[in-house]
């Protein structure tokens, strides 16, 4: 095997941004607040997780308008559970998903996830997109006591794939994923066609990914 490519899921392999805010705003509107979050705008903080979508709905309620207390972790397992339920209404993946990842595959890479969505919740949606079995190893955010941009996710999955941490890098698309890979020591690319676009280089990542085409010579040049 030459070496362990390791994705982030969201924002990364796949656009799941509309549904995640909707799963939100699904959390909003059982409050009687309406939509808080917008799909164009607000799909940075989707990136960003379920307890960040919601404080920043929190955030945008008229001053006089009173939250229980506590209303963040009431509302987290409801939008995991909306979420559950509707996990790939509108998540499509990147343009050429599928195309790189049987070519990395014919150059004889190991394939993992690291992810901080829960396990649970990664599993189904890569089932959902077709792409699970591509995938030697998955570590979801809730799999080991710590998440990503502790290096230990992303150490676990490289293992777990049969693969060695020095034989590897991280394909990600937020400044968690460059700290992680930092602290992995090992290299990053980020993705410019994600939420932040071009905009993302202001992170320096060893390589920008304009594309999924560019990723099998990237492998080779970076794994051999």
């Amino acid at each position: 095997m030459a070496g362990t490519v390791v994705f982030d899921l969201d924002g990364t392999l796949a656009d799941t941004s509309a549904d995640l805010i909707a799963a939100a705003n699904a959390c909003f509107q059982a409050r009687g607040l309406g939509d808080l979050l917008d799909v164009a705008a607000d799909q940075l903080i989707a990136f960003h997780g379920g307890r960040a979508m919601l404080r920043a709905g929190y955030a945008r309620i008229p001053a006089d308008t009173l939250l229980p207390p506590g209303a963040e972790d009431q509302d987290y397992p409801l939008l995991l559970d909306h979420y559950a339920a509707n996990i790939a209404r509108h998540t499509r993946l990147y343009p050429g998903v599928d195309a790189a990842l049987e070519a990395l595959a014919g150059q004889n890479h190991r394939l993992a996830v690291c992810t901080n969505k829960p396990e649970r919740l990664a599993e189904a949606l890569l089932r959902e997109l077709g792409i699970r079995d591509r995938f030697a190893s998955l570590i979801g955010g809730d799999t080991l006591p710590v998440r990503k941009p502790d290096p230990r996710p992303y150490q676990a999955a490289v293992a777990a794939a049969g693969g060695e941490v020095a034989a590897s890098f991280l394909l990600g698309d937020t400044d968690t994923d460059r700290k992680t890979a930092a602290a992995a020591k090992v290299r990053v690319a980020l993705v410019s066609f994600g939420p932040e676009g071009p905009g993302i280089a202001r992170l320096e990542p060893d390589a920008l990914l304009r594309h999924f085409d560019e990723l099998p010579a990237l492998a080779s040049g970076w794994l051999g």
